[in-house]
């Protein structure tokens, strides 16, 4: 349970710990004058045994009833108890009256408004009755009495709306507490669902960003290299071995993947070196003419942003292999005034932007959905790691007029800080031109 889910309980008891100091205390008074009053010794020790059983009586049935803050039958056996024994000290002993000053705030505890106040001011009246029923008063005794008990009524009245004020804030305080802890239980669930959310996100982009694609180029090397291992086999043994060094960058990936940290192409060299590995390996496995150029003055860059830049590389080449048939690219990273951008361009057949939009839409935010096996995950996942260094993809194609894939980051003077990574500007999303799932992108 939670400190709020406890502090409503503690509060009543220890706001009741009071009260019951303050009845003890009025109890000791009360008996207290009494047994030095003039009465006869038999009507003091009925007046003090009626007062001292009032404490039992509050203790066992009225404390819980005004704990539980509800009204039932209960509540009106209680004060009916409490009135016999209040006036028969009462009627023994005048000064028993003093136990008005605990027995009118029981009173405005144990019932609703009105019955209290109804309640209180008989318990105000019923000293000046007893004494008039007794007779032998004389008139002066008679007025004074009178006096103090509408004295009395008028401060009991306000002293029991002050009372239930009390008892209603406190019920108020306890159940806003409660709504609080509920409130601050459902925000704590939420927070865990949407951080289960973006993690799950972000390892199906990092999975589909290295693993995948990965195992789909050895899949086609191998295929290939099936194909020419008789015809052909210096050409099979080149396909295998540019499969073992494609499997040991993705055990280097996949472990630094594991251990989140630094992609393995970047560990030890520049952005620019990692581009045009890229480039070369993409040449080499499919036989394009793969040209990478760097435009401006090369200069460090934020690890954030050099990992975006080096993802959205790998997606635009996977795409262009699996989808363009395309016969060259052109990997070319601009370094500008204030922001950095990466353009990937082909020359193959393109795609119809509309179409795949609207497919890619169906796929839905996980990827599911009809299509092919993508279904434009890859797309989304670009957008959404462009998007989170606050920068912009926009993606161009027509029909037979090839695709051009560009990010563009600003870097703000992130440039003078690389180790440490750019964060995601509000308001800033990734903004995709034309785009699609076949011919161009994946």
């Amino acid at each position: 349970m939670t400190r709020e889910a406890r502090r409503a309980p503690e509060a009543r008891v220890r706001w009741f710990g009071l009260w019951d100091s303050y009845f003890v205390i009025c109890y000791l008074v009360t008996t207290g004058l009494v047994f030095t009053s003039a009465v006869p010794q038999t009507a003091r020790l009925i007046a003090i045994g009626a007062l001292t059983l009032i404490v039992p009586w509050y203790a066992g049935i009225g404390r819980p009833l005004m704990l539980r803050h509800e009204s039932d039958r209960r509540n009106g056996f209680f004060v009916g108890g409490l009135f016999v024994l209040f006036g028969l000290a009462t009627a023994v002993d005048l000064t028993s009256a003093f136990a008005l000053f605990a027995i009118v705030p029981m009173l405005m505890m144990s019932l609703a408004v009105r019955p209290a106040v109804v309640a209180a001011v008989l318990g105000n009246l019923l000293p000046v009755t007893m004494l008039w029923l007794q007779g032998g008063a004389t008139a002066p005794l008679m007025l004074f009495v009178l006096l103090a008990s509408l004295l009395g009524i008028a401060l009991s009245v306000l002293l029991g709306l002050w009372i239930k004020r009390v008892v209603r804030q406190n019920r108020e305080h306890a159940e806003l507490i409660e709504e609080l802890r509920r409130n601050r239980e459902q925000v704590a669930r939420l927070s865990h669902q949407a951080g289960i959310s973006a993690e799950r996100e972000r390892l199906a982009r990092e999975i589909h960003d290295t693993l995948a694609q990965s195992l789909t180029s050895i899949i086609s090397l191998v295929q290939a290299a099936d194909a020419e291992v008789e015809g052909a086999p210096a050409v099979a043994r080149k396909h295998l071995a540019l499969v073992g060094r494609m499997a040991t960058e993705s055990l280097a990936e996949a472990r630094a993947f594991v251990a989140d940290r630094t992609p393995a192409s970047l560990r030890e060299s520049s952005l620019a070196q990692a581009l045009r590995r890229q480039a070369d390996g993409l040449a080499a496995q499919t036989g394009l003419l793969a040209r990478f150029a760097v435009e401006g003055d090369e200069r460090p860059l934020p690890m954030a942003v050099n990992v975006v830049l080096l993802r959205a590389a790998q997606e635009a080449g996977t795409n262009v292999r699996k989808h363009a048939d395309a016969r060259a690219v052109d990997l070319v990273l601009r370094y500008g005034e204030g922001q950095v951008g990466l353009r990937v361009t082909d020359d193959g057949k393109g795609f119809d932007a509309t179409e795949a939009e609207r497919g890619a839409a169906e796929a839905g935010p996980d990827g599911g959905g009809s299509g092919d096996e993508d279904s434009g995950f890859g797309l989304r996942g670009m957008a959404a790691r462009v998007a989170e260094i606050g920068g912009v993809l926009s993606v161009v194609s027509r029909r037979g007029a090839g695709t051009v894939v560009e990010v563009k980051v600003p870097l703000d003077g992130a440039a003078e800080r690389p180790s440490e990574p750019s964060a995601p500007r509000p308001g800033t999303a990734g903004r995709l031109t034309e785009a699609a799932d076949d011919g161009g992108l994946g």
